[in-house]
């Protein structure tokens, strides 16, 4: 059987959140509360659905690293991102 190669823009919005949940190790309702926040923009699919990008994925490990093993909080994040730009 050939092996599928599909490839997937990394901006191409494709994760729900509970898959997100998982990869990235944060809580759906951090998820929430991020996009909340504004600190990341999942494409919303209806009014609850969300859907995240590989994008997206990256920069959600770089929050958790922020939030877990530096101790900052929801807007501490934002404010590092923002600077970053």
């Amino acid at each position: 059987m050939p092996m599928l190669r599909i490839k997937i823009s990394q901006e191409e919005p494709v994760y729900v959140i509970g898959v997100v949940c998982r990869l990235v190790n944060i809580p759906i309702w951090t998820l929430r509360q991020l996009d909340k926040a504004g600190v990341v923009r999942p494409k919303r699919i209806g009014k609850k659905n969300r859907l995240y990008s590989l994008r997206d994925l990256k920069r959600l490990e770089y929050v958790h690293y922020l939030m877990e093993k530096k101790r900052v909080n929801i807007h501490g994040v934002k404010l590092i991102l923002e600077k970053e730009g």
